[in-house]
């Protein structure tokens, strides 16, 4: 295979700025590499050409293979997971090939998943398999199409190899591109290491790269941890608002930046439920859809403790400083999710009554949380229920509150209520089919979810919940 020498000019400012994070580490050889699915769109906001990526060199570069000048490496960093404190994580299965500077001037992370094991591997193989994989860049994809924050993938390569899980899968590398993959565990790792220099040179780094306008600050660490509740708080509420359901929101899974990351055992709920649970490892529901909210302040609590060094050299005062700025997460959210969901139901203004009631109305009569909304812009939404009074009575307080011009409001809404998410059973019908090397359905599937607002002919299958008996849908992590 030859080597890729010109597509990309990689820095590693994160490896020289805070070197006691990251392992130098190589790539995993790859018998046979098959591009699988290249992101021409991202490929050309990176500046690359995407039909150099699909050229030899271009597919080795997705799966490690660079050039001799440039040093890979494996992240450290801890975080607690499902509430247990893990000291040591770290990039198991993932490496970085290296920070890229985009057509708009942001500096990206190239990172890859599957690329074998690494010192952090914790006796796993380092590999990954197609499924998941595929997984994680159709849901950044959707993600992103619904513009939300998001990692996105830049390229899903079959390896050729046979992984070892329940049964032999094929094996798959995915090419994963990041604002950074600074995390509040990342936080926690440097922290725990008790070196304050090695935690001030990262959330001295974490402020240049992400939040510079917490530098002029009275306290820069204290505006960081401010900076980084603010940009969860708009994180979560998004997710809320689509009905999307993390899975696994572990500290080692949340970022700095503000970015969804690892995208492991997620889904979009169907039918209404706060307690909607996909995971197959969340036994008590600790990240179900509606403790999401919860869990983010949960998260952000870790990462305040982790700062409390820097904040002051009182740790009461620290700690007090702290605990004022987490509390503006609450405040910050359910601003956001009002604003949201009046959005979403077409009010000029929040109605949390209005809503609350809507919510147990769907929740009590099973409906459909997407199709929902696009139904009542429409006017059709009475049919989703199978007891239509008590939506009636509803939709009469709702009628009061609307403005003048019904048309503006029906296009308004359809501006934020999607026709398209990943439906669960859509979702794994196409991996599976991918899995045995058919990958015309996952295709398509990603075509309808990176434009999700925009209904088109052909499609109409993507927008349906899945059938009656259909057994409950479960996820897993894929690793």
């Amino acid at each position: 295979m030859s080597t890729p020498t010109a597509l990309f000019r990689f820095d590693d400012s994160y490896a020289r700025a805070v070197s006691g994070l990251s392992v130098p580490w190589t790539a995993a050889p790859v018998p046979d590499p098959e591009l699988l699915a290249l992101n021409d769109d991202l490929a050309t906001e990176l500046g690359v050409d995407p039909a150099a990526l699909r050229e030899p060199s271009g597919v080795g570069l997705l799966v490690g293979q660079v050039p001799e000048e440039t040093t890979t490496v494996a992240h450290a960093y801890a975080g607690h997971q499902f509430g247990g404190y893990v000291p040591r994580l770290g990039d198991g299965r993932a490496l970085l090939l290296g920070e890229v500077t985009d057509t708009h001037g942001r500096r990206r992370d190239l990172h890859l998943k599957g690329s074998g094991r690494t010192p952090f591997a914790r006796g796993g193989d380092g590999k990954a398999v197609v499924g998941p994989m595929l997984r994680e860049y159709l849901f950044g994809e959707a993600m992103h199409g619904l513009g939300i924050p998001t990692t996105r993938a830049l390229s899903v390569v079959g390896t050729g190899e046979r992984v070892l899980r329940e049964q032999e899968l094929p094996g798959a590398v995915l090419c994963r591109v990041a604002a950074s993959h600074l995390r509040v565990g990342t936080f926690q790792y440097a922290a725990a290491s008790g070196d304050r220099e090695t935690l001030r040179a990262l959330a001295d780094y974490a402020i240049e790269r992400h939040h510079p306008e917490a530098a002029d600050a009275d306290n820069p660490y204290l505006a960081l941890l401010g900076r980084v509740v603010d940009v969860q708080a708009e994180l979560v509420a998004q997710w809320m608002l689509v009905g999307f359901v993390h899975g696994v929101m572990n500290t080692d899974n949340m970022t700095i930046s503000g970015e969804t990351i690892d995208y492991g055992p997620c889904a979009f709920m169907d039918a209404f439920d706060p307690r909607t649970v996909f995971s197959s490892i969340d036994h008590t529901g600790r990240y179900a859809y509606g403790n999401q909210p919860q869990a983010a302040q949960w998260n952000l609590a870790r990462f305040g403790e982790a700062l409390v060094p820097l904040i002051d050299e009182s740790v009461d005062a620290a700690v007090e400083a702290a605990t004022e700025v987490l509390g503006g997460f609450a405040e910050r959210y359910d601003r956001l999710w009002s604003e949201g969901m009046a959005a979403k139901l077409g009010l000029g203004e929040p109605h949390p009554e209005l809503v609350t009631d809507l919510l147990e109305l769907m929740r009590d009569q099973h409906v459909d949380y997407t199709r929902f909304f696009r139904a009542l812009s429409a006017g059709t939404a009475r049919s989703l229920f199978t007891d239509p009074e008590p939506f009636d009575a509803w939709a009469k307080r709702r009628e009061a509150l609307l403005p003048a011009d019904r048309e503006a409001v029906a296009a308004a809404m359809d501006r934020v209520n999607p026709v398209y998410i990943p439906r669960n059973h859509r979702v794994e019908e196409a991996l599976e089919q991918a899995t045995v090397g058919e990958m015309g359905q996952f295709h398509r599937l990603v075509d309808a979810v990176s434009r999700p607002f925009d209904e088109r002919p052909g499609l109409a299958e993507f927008t349906d919940p899945a059938p009656p008996g259909c057994p409950p849908h479960v996820t897993y992590c894929g690793t």
